[in-house]
């Protein structure tokens, strides 16, 4: 009895942790809309990055650029709070 208690408290308290090991770089997260900066903001970070923005939208909580960099088009899904890389793609 007392195996299966210690067990099933084990079990209860890695599925509560479970979120905060989801979350990588790979993902924006899903925070509320009233801490995302402005678009406008965005768009200043990623020039300064080197981007040159052509469009920008939202997708699987993240804010998705597409743009040019370096003579090349690619699609930049940026941290909608802190605009940090979450992930890039070059089109090819």
């Amino acid at each position: 009895m007392k195996k299966l208690l210690i067990t099933t408290v084990s079990v209860l308290m890695f599925a509560a942790a479970a979120p905060a090991f989801a979350s990588s770089d790979d993902d924006c997260g899903y925070t509320d809309r009233s801490t995302w900066m402005s678009e406008d903001a965005l768009k200043t970070k990623a020039t300064a990055m080197g981007y040159d923005v052509k469009n920008i939208k939202v997708e699987d909580g993240c804010y998705e650029i597409y743009a040019i960099k370096d003579g090349k088009r690619v699609e930049v899904y940026l941290n909608p709070v802190t605009a940090k890389i979450a992930r890039e793609k070059l089109d090819d």
